[in-house]
């Protein structure tokens, strides 16, 4: 096989970076941005999961709606955001892929693993919530998660 052959297989590097709109997420965001931008080889994908509430969660489907169209708009404007972080870094513009999804999932760790899977990413990058030890213990944490359950990818957990 020639050389010319090899490099047309190659391809990028998938990066998903799961973001919410905490300090830590903007960090994460941050840390791609200082160790990738302008590196050759790479995309990235910014994920954030807005978790579906459940039909009876309002009390009428309208305010349900309302919520959710709010919630997404408000992700669109993040991501936009931290789109903009790894532009300036030097990813091109056919680099740089975001996503808010809304969906009913078991956990946002799920969802995201899930998502990872399904884009074939190889490595998952997140910020570290910050809760303590106490709520870690009750409720789980999303990073944690990811750290034990991740499969065939690296995940990055950013402090």
């Amino acid at each position: 096989m020639e050389k010319e052959d090899i490099g047309s297989q190659v391809t990028d590097r998938h990066i998903l970076v799961a973001a919410d709109d905490s300090e830590n997420s903007k960090r994460a965001v941050l840390y791609v941005a200082d160790f990738l931008g302008g590196v050759a080889g790479f995309r990235v994908t910014i994920l954030t999961v807005i978790p579906e509430p459940p039909q009876d969660y309002f009390g009428t489907a309208q305010e349900r709606e309302a919520w959710i169209e709010n919630s997404r708009a408000g992700a669109v404007k993040m991501l936009e955001v931290y789109r903009r972080i790894l532009l300036q870094a030097g990813f091109g513009e056919e680099k740089v892929a975001t996503v808010a999804d809304i969906r009913t999932c078991p956990s946002v760790a799920d969802c995201i693993l899930d998502i990872q899977q399904t884009l074939g990413c190889c490595t998952v990058v997140m910020g570290r919530r910050g809760i303590s030890r106490k709520e870690e213990f009750l409720f789980g944490s999303t990073s944690n998660k990811i750290m034990h359950s991740g499969k065939n990818c690296a995940v990055w957990v950013i402090e």
